[in-house]
């Protein structure tokens, strides 16, 4: 993995905290947007606050989504819209995901220039072919809420920041008589031909634009409005439509629309102001975003930047950054502490707010509702987040996770389908991946406490939507006790995940005394046993017939009945039952062993060099922590006779698939599900199976750290002789008193206190004595 030097990302030296005496400390110092914005991180480096609808970033390419027809590789490193390794700038749009692994958005692309107006973005090998820019990361600076960067063909520094509806541009021109800010409504992530199916602009007077946009991609039907605003007056303005002619042009074609014609629509339109600039000179402008109307996005502007002061918007800004950072006020080296608030930052990202400052959003029915004493989220990334972003957001963020929930309770009542959010954004469910996996968040905070939303009319939604018989072979898996592989694909994963999925329903029921609910779904929550063959000792599977899949191979992801993982890895996924696992598998010892095996292992390029997800950079012998499924599995020794294993291995992971570089994420980020494991892990705890109230023990990789609590209370966390190489826990103490056992309880976490690890070079083989 090439290593880029600390200083080249404007690295600010440290200042012990131990000296800091403010009640809100400096954080955002250590934050490095940059990390993760080469190779698969798919992170991106633009100005957003926390949870922020607005992600105000450079995209630096225009790779469509399909080339004659078919899927364009290459596309898939710019699911962020940026590329670290890219020697161009497009433009700056407003809207991104963050670590996902497939992509949309990229909204309402601004590009500043000066010279000859062009309004077709070029190609990188001829920059100046087209509006965008070459630029030098010499002058790239990247900051929680503040971006900026100089763009050498147009000699314009450019600079961004945010709140949470509205972006913030300011753009600092030559001296000029042809500078011009182009608007292009036709750009996006993962565009093709056809995605943007209409966009429409008002020019209000010579200072505000608003408009729309509507797309058709991941999220099939979305619409995002708009409100421009300049800071100074533009001379004139225009627009061009790239779309082929239309037949029928109706009575409209007696203007001439494309230039200083106050309002226009098309599919592919390129809009452009134009200005006259002295040397020097800065034009600002204020883009706020609705989901509603263009009169919710300018209520949006109005209520949250009122003025023109850059700098107080990201002063502001990073003022949010600073009060969600200080959650967690950690000592620890220079990289550690690079590496972790970083990785508190892009936890923070997402999902974002959806909707107006006074509470308004379009709901998955596409109409429009009022969000009554909770503030709306859109972008689940479920498969990924319910691991441990959302277990996280239940310590740190328990608040937010409420209003998350009730915001997946809306989408069910909105839902045609009568289901909980699967993968949903911008009030559209784009059913990617497997399970519903609103189910554990749902569950989690329910036996966790954390929730002021009615437990039982959410345990009606769980098992409404896990009884949706048509839903991704639920069917065959409700009837079998399988999904058997020649009805659907990838049908091992589901039974697992479902499986699990089911327990968590089990939970909820049994604390609710619900039970019958219980009663079926505990059974259900077994169904993990139904794929496992004894004799090869993987899950593998099943045809609808009742025999095995023949040809079967546990190192391959692909047509195995898996799903971005192989049978290797995902065989250990029984995160609500690792005890029945480990006896299935041969008990403790074998079990062990196993684990060894895999951390060992050296797994062939050919298994993966096909599969998007998973490279190199992010596997450790066939362990794949690029990729979620395995995400639980360094603790499963925990289980076993040989807890100090799980200590050596999440050490050796953190240190392996986290670096503070532009490359130093091993996989997807995946709206901060890796970012939230190496916060867990670095504390010393893990959350192997959301639902429960049990964190597994690890070796906890800082100094020490204070846990701000939003109840008031703080958890803090001492680490006596923690280093490289004293990765075991010779003992523990909690509040004062002794503890052997491999797990803390949430309510030991949110009650405050105090727990001590002392550390050393070799395993205490004695202590450990009781398993979760």
């Amino acid at each position: 993995m090439r290593s880029i030097a600390l200083s080249v990302l404007l690295f600010i030296p440290i200042l012990a905290f131990a000296q800091k005496k403010s009640s809100t400390p400096d954080l955002v110092r250590y934050v490095n947007p940059m990390i993760g914005t080469a190779k698969m991180g798919h992170t991106y480096p633009g100005a957003t606050v926390p949870f922020g609808m607005v992600q105000l970033s450079p995209d630096t390419d225009t790779i469509p989504y399909e080339v004659n027809g078919k899927y364009n590789k290459d596309v898939y490193k710019y699911c962020a819209g940026y590329q670290y390794d890219d020697k161009t700038i497009v433009g700056f749009s407003h809207t991104h995901f963050s670590g996902t692994g497939h992509s949309d958005l990229g909204d309402f692309l601004i590009a500043p220039t000066s010279g000859k107006l062009q309004l077709n973005p070029g190609t990188a090998d001829i920059p100046e072919s087209g509006y965008r820019s070459a630029f030098s990361h010499k002058n790239e600076v990247a900051e929680p809420a503040y971006y900026k960067v100089k763009l050498d063909d147009h000699n314009i520094l450019a600079e961004l920041t945010a709140s949470n509806r509205v972006g913030m541009h300011q753009y600092t021109f030559p001296k000029s008589d042809e500078a011009h800010i182009i608007l292009d409504l036709m750009s996006g992530i993962y565009n093709y031909d056809g995605k943007t199916t209409w966009t429409f602009v008002r020019v209000e007077n010579d200072t505000l634009i608003t408009g729309y946009r509507q797309t058709n991609g991941w999220a099939r039907t979305r619409t995002v409005y708009f409100a421009m605003s300049f800071s100074k007056p533009f001379h004139q303005y225009g627009n061009q439509d790239f779309a082929e002619a239309q037949v029928y042009k109706g009575f409209w074609r007696k203007f001439d629309q494309t230039k200083n014609f106050p309002e226009f629509a098309g599919k592919k339109i390129r809009a452009y102001f134009d200005f006259k600039t002295e040397e020097g000179e800065k034009i600002k402008i204020k883009f706020a975003l609705s989901p509603v109307s263009t009169e919710g996005a300018l209520a949006n502007m109005k209520a949250e930047i009122p003025h023109w002061d850059f700098e107080r918007v990201k002063r502001e800004g990073q003022a949010a950054w600073n009060k969600e950072l200080s959650k967690v006020v950690v000592d620890a080296g220079k990289d550690d502490l690079v590496n972790f608030y970083t990785a508190m930052y892009h936890s923070f990202l997402g999902p974002t707010t959806y909707m107006d400052v006074d509470g308004r959003y379009r709901g998955i029915d596409m109409n429009v509702h009022q969000a009554d004493g909770f503030t709306n989220y859109t972008s689940f990334s479920l498969w990924d987040t319910y691991r441990a972003l959302h277990p996280l957001f239940n310590i740190l963020q328990p608040a937010r996770n409420n209003d998350m929930i009730k915001s997946m309770l809306a989408h069910y009542d909105q839902s045609v389908h009568k289901m909980l959010p699967v993968w949903s954004h911008y009030a559209n469910e784009n059913w990617c991946m497997i399970g519903y996996h609103s189910v554990p968040v749902i569950a989690d905070a329910v036996m966790k406490g954390n929730g002021n939303f009615d437990a039982n009319r959410a345990l009606d939604a769980c098992v409404q939507t896990a009884r949706t018989r048509y839903y991704d072979g639920l069917e065959y898996y409700m009837d079998m006790g399988y999904v058997p592989e020649d009805k659907n694909g990838s049908s091992v994963s589901k039974t697992l995940e479902y499986a699990y999925d089911d327990w968590c329903i089990a939970q909820m029921a049994r604390k609710l005394n619900r039970q019958d609910i219980y009663e079926e779904f505990s059974k259900r929550a077994e169904s993990y046993k139904n794929v496992y063959d004894s004799k090869s000792g993987f899950m593998r599977p099943k045809l609808s017939d009742g025999t095995w899949k023949k040809e079967f191979d546990p190192l391959d992801t692909h047509g195995q009945g898996f799903i971005e993982g192989n049978s290797w890895n995902y065989s250990l996924y029984v995160p609500h039952d690792p005890a029945q696992m480990i006896a299935m598998m041969g008990g403790k010892t074998r079990f062990a062993q196993h684990l060894d095996s895999l951390f060992t292992m050296e797994l062939p390029d050919k298994y993966f060099e096909n599969t998007e997800d998973i490279t190199r950079e992010g596997i450790i012998g066939n362990y794949v922590h690029g990729n979620e499924p395995s995400h639980h599995v360094p603790f499963l020794y925990n289980w076993t006779d040989q807890p100090w294993k799980t200590q050596e291995r999440t050490r050796m992971v953190l240190k392996a698939m986290y670096k503070p570089t532009v490359d130093g994420l091993g996989g997807n980020d995946d709206f901060g599900q890796m970012s939230a494991w190496y916060i867990f892990s670095a504390l010393g705890f893990y959350p192997v199976a959301p639902g429960s109230d049990q964190y597994a023990i690890t070796s906890p990789a800082i100094k020490s750290a204070t846990i701000n609590l939003e109840n008031g209370k703080t958890f803090t966390i001492d680490v006596k002789s923690q280093s490289d190489k004293n990765v075991y826990v010779q003992k523990m103490e909690l509040n004062g008193k002794p503890v052997n056992r491999t797990y803390l309880t949430h309510d030991e976490i949110m009650n405050g206190g105090k727990i001590i690890f002392y550390m050393g070079s070799k395993p205490n083989k004695k202590f450990f004595s009781v398993a979760p």
